[in-house]
C-alpha cells in the first residue's frame, strides 16, 4: 500500500534574475514570501503505521530553509539565477540525502505561481 505525505515550510527570501531582458520586472531585486511543499511516498512502516515522522522531515528541511529565510537567493552557491524551479532542485539535493522517499519538491513563490521538481 502506498502513501504521499507532505509537509510546508515558508521563508521571506529576495532575488532577482539575471538571465531576463533588462526592462523586465523580475530583473529588479525583489522579494518573495516563498511557500515549499516537501512531498515523500512509499510504504506504511508497518508497527508505527506511517511512512515517516514528520519530524524527521523537519530535521531534514529547517536546516535548509534557515539558509534560504531572509537571504538575497542570487548570493547562495547554485543559485545565482534563483528561478523557482532551480530552487525546487536546489531545494531537493540537499533534503534527499535525508529523505530517501522524496518524491517531490514544489516552490510556490506566488499565490498564483508554483514549481515543481521530481527528478528522472
Amino acid at each position: 500500500m502506498s502513501f504521499e505525505i507532505s509537509r510546508t515550510y515558508r521563508f521571506e527570501a529576495a532575488h532577482w534574475l539575471p538571465n531576463v531582458a533588462v526592462d523586465h520586472p523580475c530583473r529588479q531585486l525583489h522579494g518573495h514570501s516563498y511557500e515549499v511543499e516537501i512531498i515523500l511516498a512509499g510504504d506504511l512502516e508497518p508497527r508505527l503505521g506511517w511512512v515517516l515522522d514528520f519530524s524527521a522531515i523537519d530535521a531534514a528541511l529547517e536546516p535548509v530553509v534557515a539558509i534560504l529565510d531572509h537571504a538575497c537567493l542570487n548570493e547562495l552557491e547554485g543559485l545565482e539565477n534563483p528561478t523557482s524551479e532551480l530552487l525546487a532542485r536546489w531545494i531537493w539535493e540537499r533534503a534527499e540525502p535525508s529523505l530517501p522517499a522524496l518524491w517531490e519538491v514544489s516552490v510556490r513563490e506566488t499565490m498564483s505561481s508554483r514549481a515543481s521538481y521530481r527528478p528522472g
